[in-house]
């Protein structure tokens, strides 16, 4: 992050600042399009612009949704990170279908990506895994994500207790923890304008390209 950047955030309180808007124009590639809005959205001075709302189903079709980050994004898709015994993950293995949400509100724009599920490879995990802070690693080790604390304490001794097991060595990647890519089907980009006659592109894929269309306000 630049120092402008880093201003633009002290001053906006992480909420950024405006910029000039031009005409949205489709473009050929929806993820380089999508690269260039999240680069602007950070030159803005929006702290964590890389986050996103991730919706998940049951089975049954009951929905949920959570914030989280996005940590890369190439012509595969989609990534983050989280514990596989959490709710989250137990939705997206009995129902492999998400769909992300990211919102800049200053700059009036967001993006919304459906797609299908698919876990990140154990070395994609390992490489991610060892490039958090050594606490982020012992925190992955303590927690069972959404499963009942019974107290703060409790999770606090079970952060003392990993810090003694692994004391002295690397923090050993959890089978239980890992990463989900999205891979999308759909991607729309919508910008406001003025009168509520905003611009939406909407991306669906076709073969090993991209059919995109813009569609009414």
């Amino acid at each position: 992050m630049s120092f402008l950047t880093k201003l633009k955030c002290a001053l906006t309180l992480g909420q950024g600042v405006l910029l000039d808007m031009p005409e949205l124009q489709a473009t050929d590639n929806p993820f380089e399009f999508f690269k260039q809005w999240l680069k602007q959205a950070e030159e803005a001075g929006i702290i964590l612009p890389e986050s996103m709302s991730v919706a998940s189903c049951t089975p049954e079709g009951r929905p949920s949704s959570r914030m989280v980050l996005l940590k890369e994004v190439d012509e595969q898709g989609f990534v983050f990170y989280t514990n596989y015994g959490s709710r989250k993950a137990q939705q997206l293995e009995a129902n492999p279908h998400a769909a992300l949400l990211f919102h800049w509100n200053i700059l009036q724009r967001q993006v919304r990506i459906e797609g299908r599920i698919e876990r990140v490879s154990y070395e994609e995990s390992l490489a991610y895994f060892h490039s958090r802070g050594r606490g982020s690693q012992i925190g992955a080790w303590a927690s069972h994500q959404s499963e009942v604390a019974q107290s703060r304490q409790e999770l606090m001794d079970k952060v003392k207790h990993f810090e003694q097991k692994f004391a002295g060595q690397e923090v050993p990647l959890p089978e239980f923890w890992g990463g989900y890519r999205v891979i999308p089907e759909r991607i729309e980009f919508w910008q406001g304008k003025a009168d509520r006659l905003h611009d939406r592109f909407d991306y669906q894929k076709d073969g090993d390209g991209w059919k995109v269309v813009r569609l009414n306000p």
